[in-house]
């Protein structure tokens, strides 16, 4: 009987010392994996408005009028010329010849910028349509709207005037619980400059000095707005009360729990498939329409904007734009909800960080990814916000998925063993299950010999 246990306990043993040499080896090889540079079609920056924007940089502003993004996802450059056709063509671009260059779209812009200022009021450029558009909102009177078409009129045809919906405001609400001393925001990006962390968010939600709370009672506070940028650009910093963050930077919430791992920044392109988070909305997709946009809110204009048809609501103001993982804008303001439609202006998020001198802060875990300033700090609580009924649109991926939480607790053992980051443990996790098979073949061998010499001992005496 008790040989009969040895032999089970040895059996066991040796399974035990095998199962641990094929898990150290599986954490060994998933950790090595990790370390490899994601293949190219993996990597979330398109090329598509790669291409379109190194064209036209290549060619020129005066014999090209914008790129964007196609609906087979080739991309599209604007050319004035059959010369510069044919160049668009050999790169494997799509080009459309148009008639007005970059160079008297901008002029156009600048001729708007010098009028009077009519509050209310928003223009980009059209890359698809090669015009200009100027909205006017409803706040607008009749007087301030035929002076502004005469202006248009003197610049030219290309310029077209449309009347829009809604009121062009910022997305700050403080009807709601005050999160900030300005009102009710939402978080953009955490951001890092080596030494403090922050949330990036838009600079209207509050002047420097603005102390903002993570709970609407004001128990808890999360930090202070330390540099802010409000009109002309829409950014801000909220430095952290304790100057770090807990787990979760590279997060941006999206609702219910969920959120999306973000692992750089970049400019977006027209048509580009993009989505916004916000503490009202939640998360909500939609398309890039212009570039470089202006818009006349009533406390001040803003330039630079991204213009989307995205949607949003009163305090989704600073949440964050994004789009395949990557950073793209922080909500700024627009017309209309998300009921209706609208449309909704980014301040570019790669801009806002090389204004503050801040970078991303993305987990060690994601440093191999595509684009953007990126840190191996730890990461801070997500960005965004847990949105109120938002629901993830079906017909895209906004991205890799993650928990908003930096680790769940519900993680079981065998995850956290075969965690990507585990070289080390699963070497010493084969070193001993080595030492355990050796081990046991050393016992067996042992009680042999043993069972070998009282076995010869009884026979001969």
């Amino acid at each position: 009987m008790r040989h009969a246990r040895r032999r089970v306990v040895r059996r066991v043993t040796r399974l035990a010392a095998v199962g641990g040499l094929l898990l150290g080896g599986a954490m060994v090889a998933e950790a090595a994996m990790a370390s490899e540079p994601p293949p190219a079609s993996a990597r979330p920056l398109g090329s598509a408005g790669d291409t379109g924007t190194a064209l036209v940089a290549r060619l020129g502003t005066a014999r090209t009028a914008g790129n964007w993004v196609g609906a087979d996802g080739r991309p599209v450059v604007a050319v004035t010329d059959d010369a510069a056709a044919r160049a668009v063509r050999r790169a494997g671009a799509e080009a459309k010849v148009v008639s007005h260059s970059m160079d008297e779209l901008k002029s156009a812009t600048a001729t708007l910028r010098s009028a009077p200022r009519v509050p209310g009021t928003a223009w980009a450029v059209d890359y698809r349509g090669n015009r200009v558009v100027v909205k006017g909102d409803r706040t607008v009177s009749a007087g301030d709207w035929s002076r502004l078409t005469r202006v248009a009129a003197r610049i030219g045809g290309f310029v077209q005037m449309e009347r829009t919906e809604g009121a062009f405001t910022t997305r700050l609400n403080g009807a709601q619980p005050i999160l900030s001393a300005g009102g009710r925001c939402s978080a953009g990006f955490n951001v890092t400059d080596g030494r403090s962390d922050f949330i990036l968010t838009a600079g209207h939600c509050g002047p420097a000095g603005a102390v903002w709370f993570a709970d609407g009672q004001g128990d808890r506070q999360l930090g202070a707005t330390v540099n802010s940028a409000f009109p002309g650009s829409d950014f801000s910093l909220v430095q952290y009360a304790s100057g770090k963050a807990g787990p979760g930077a590279d997060v941006v919430a999206t609702g219910g729990g969920k959120g999306v791992r973000i692992t750089g920044a970049a400019d977006p392109a027209v048509g580009q498939r993009v989505f916004r988070s916000g503490s009202t909305s939640g998360l909500r997709d939609g398309r890039v329409t212009a570039l470089n946009a202006t818009v006349n809110y009533p406390e001040g204009t803003v330039t630079g904007l991204v213009e989307t048809d995205v949607c949003a609501e009163p305090g989704d103001s600073g949440g964050p734009l994004f789009s395949e993982g990557i950073a793209l804008g922080i909500t700024s303001g627009g017309n209309g909800d998300c009921r209706t439609g609208g449309t909704t202006f980014f301040q570019p998020v790669t801009k806002a960080m090389s204004a503050l001198g801040v970078r991303l802060i993305v987990s060690a875990q994601n440093a191999g990814g595509a684009g953007g300033d990126r840190s191996g700090a730890p990461s801070p609580a997500p960005a965004g916000s847990a949105g109120q009924g938002g629901m993830t649109p079906s017909a895209a991926s906004p991205g890799s998925s993650a928990p908003v939480t930096g680790a769940p607790e519900g993680r079981t053992l065998l995850s956290r063993l075969t965690d990507t980051r585990n070289i080390g443990p699963g070497l010493l996790v084969i070193a001993g299950s080595l030492i355990a098979l050796v081990a046991t073949r050393y016992i067996r061998t042992e009680q042999d010999r043993r069972a070998y010499q009282r076995y010869y001992s009884a026979t001969w005496g």
